[in-house]
């Protein structure tokens, strides 16, 4: 009897680390494509930087400069600077979700 009662709990301890390895390794992928979103937020902006200053100096525009997060100066306005990266998070957690779904749920590979 007691062979049986430790298999059984041998058995529970497993499923339990597992788990935990699981939810571990969700947490971790869905972190890494949210820094991925915002590594290519910040490559979109400054790529649209790049075009905005373009356009202004092809057109005689005036710049006006801000600090983008108190360390660089952008000629974006300060409401775009903002937003890449928000979209770039957000944007980040929905691909790690779905992702994760189609890899590690419908085990889905290309």
């Amino acid at each position: 009897m007691p062979q049986i009662l430790f298999g059984t709990n041998l058995t529970g301890q497993v499923k339990m680390k597992k788990q935990k390895q699981t939810k571990t390794k969700k947490c971790l992928y869905i972190s890494l494509t949210i820094f991925l979103g915002l590594l290519l937020s910040f490559i979109l902006h400054a790529l649209a930087e790049v075009f905005y200053l373009n356009y202004a100096f092809a057109n005689n525009l005036s710049i006006q400069g801000t600090y983008f997060l108190g360390v660089g100066w952008c000629a974006l306005p300060i409401w775009v600077q903002y937003t890449f990266p928000i979209i770039g998070i957000v944007g980040g957690y929905f691909l790690g979700k779905y992702w994760w779904n189609l890899v590690y749920i419908n085990r889905k590979h290309f």
